[in-house]
């Protein structure tokens, strides 16, 4: 059994989040994924989020699967290099700001001269063209911009931020889908392609009907904390013991059942609440019986007697909640890895599960820049020690 990818090969030169990502879930298909770094810093993701005597703990997870080397590309010796693995590569995956692979006279054009299968996956705040194109972008400024900041948080407060890097992630996810999209296509053209992802189009892609709705009617959508104009039940809701639940039953068949494990028949046959129309618009009544059973009981026994009844609901998870979850481990999406300094080192799963030929961690992060470069310059291009050896003393690798 090998991986679903693991033809294919991937330059990864982006830093960060959303190239990097896009990188981790080729890899964990497969994709040898070959991470180059400048010879004279490290990606800052290597102290990025918590750290344990000095390392971050988020690179392990999102360098895992890949193979690390160094290259100085702001020199011609490394620009040509670099070409060299173009050759032997599917994919180059990077998100610098526009203009910098150009400036480095390594544009799609250089590297489809040297591989015209090539795929360049280009990700950045605005996308390769227009007239934002060369500004600096973030994934915080994509999610400002994209309109999902807009609709979060509460209504008598400022705009507030998803806990993650929501537009990063999300960049990343719709990169990796035009590059596998690419890779389909090339079977028929036997031609690469640019794969040109911004991250605010990642983000603004998901906002469901925020346009008709404004286009058609002059609705904005505003923040609404924790519910949805005119859907009720779907909220979150105190238990005894201190803890909240989410509840879905908004659909009418969903809310009987939800009257019944209340031991609230009733509920279902009142006129404020007998409809879906009803039940947004008396939805704060609604909410308030509802809380007032939940926090009559224990989490466990709200979240039982709901499940009883078919009644779609959840804890809201923290990370101790998640690695106590005993579902999570059936789906093997709380892994187990001995690390070379952390020792035993636990890391999110592998999504989606593919039947035939799933994804695999045979490795996390290596610790050490450049510890690939004997194998990649060595093996795959054949350099020679000597040459080698050269292009370290000039601080190219």
């Amino acid at each position: 059994m090998t991986g679903a990818l693991e033809n294919i090969r991937v330059l990864e030169i982006g830093t960060l989040l959303a190239g990097p990502l896009t990188g981790r879930f080729l890899a964990d298909f497969g994709a040898e994924v070959i991470k180059i770094e400048p010879p004279d810093r490290e990606d800052p993701m290597r102290r990025w989020g918590q750290q344990v005597d000095g390392d971050g703990l988020l690179w392990p997870i999102q360098s895992r699967n890949k193979k690390c080397v160094t290259l100085n590309l702001r020199e011609a010796a490394g620009q040509q290099v670099f070409l060299d693995l173009v050759r032997h590569a599917d994919v180059v995956l990077e998100n610098f700001r526009p203009g910098t692979l150009e400036k480095w006279g390594l544009s799609y054009d250089a590297l489809a001269e040297v591989n015209p299968r090539v795929i360049l996956l280009r990700t950045s705040g605005f996308g390769q063209t227009g007239p934002y194109s060369e500004r600096a972008g973030f994934g915080s400024v994509g999610e400002a911009m994209g309109g999902i900041r807009y609709v979060t948080g509460y209504p008598d407060r400022p705009p507030t931020r998803v806990g993650i890097s929501i537009g990063d992630s999300l960049a990343a996810l719709f990169s990796t889908i035009g590059c596998l999209t690419a890779l389909e296509e090339r079977h028929r053209s036997g031609r690469g392609q640019v794969v040109d992802t911004a991250i605010y189009e990642a983000v603004f892609a998901l906002m469901e009907g925020l346009v008709p709705e404004y286009d058609l009617t002059g609705y904005i959508r505003e923040r609404t904390g924790n519910v949805l104009p005119g859907v009720a039940p779907a909220n979150i809701y105190a238990t005894k013991d201190g803890k909240y639940i989410v509840m879905g039953a908004n659909a009418d068949t969903v809310f009987r059942r939800l009257a019944a494990a209340m031991n609230r028949p009733e509920l279902a046959e009142d006129e404020r609440f007998s409809t879906h129309g009803a039940r947004g618009a008396n939805m704060e009544v609604l909410d308030q019986i509802i809380e007032e059973w939940t926090r009559e009981h224990e989490s466990e026994h709200v979240l039982s007697t709901l499940e009883q009844y078919g009644v779609p609901a959840g804890k809201i998870y923290s990370a101790k909640d998640i690695l106590e979850d005993p579902h999570y481990l059936a789906r093997d999406m709380i892994l187990s890895m001995q690390h070379e300094k952390f020792g035993a080192f636990k890391l999110p799963g592998i999504v989606p599960k593919l039947s035939r030929t799933p994804g695999e961690v045979k490795w996390l992060g290596p610790t050490i820049m450049g510890s690939h470069n004997d194998e990649i310059y060595g093996q795959l291009l054949g350099y020679s020690e000597t040459f080698l050896e050269e292009l370290k003393r000039e601080g190219i690798v």
